[in-house]
């Protein structure tokens, strides 16, 4: 098995904010909808979930701007193992 190490990826440059502001407009346009159109008592749970949905969402803004505001993560120069290494195995035993 001696194929050729592929290259690492790189993260892709998106704008979080701008998705998660869009997502929480479209949570408070069906907030709206259901004030307006007043659902059953046994739909009464849609608005709460579109409650959450806003809540969720301005939590998101609120965490991409401050990892935004550390900025990148550092890079790692060490090589890293991958989970299914076997570990070395010590030519001593474990003393009892």
């Amino acid at each position: 098995m001696n194929q050729p190490r592929r290259p690492e990826l790189r993260p892709l440059k998106t704008n979080d904010t701008a998705t998660i502001l869009a997502g929480t407009g479209l949570w408070a346009v069906a907030l709206l909808v259901l004030l307006i159109a007043q659902p059953d008592a046994g739909h009464r749970w849609w608005i709460w979930t579109c409650v959450s949905g806003i809540c969720g969402g301005l939590f998101g803004l609120w965490f991409v701007r401050r990892r935004d505001r550390r900025g990148p993560a550092p890079a790692s120069e060490e090589a890293v193992e991958p989970a299914t290494a076997i570990p070395p195995v010590s030519p001593t035993p474990p003393a009892p």
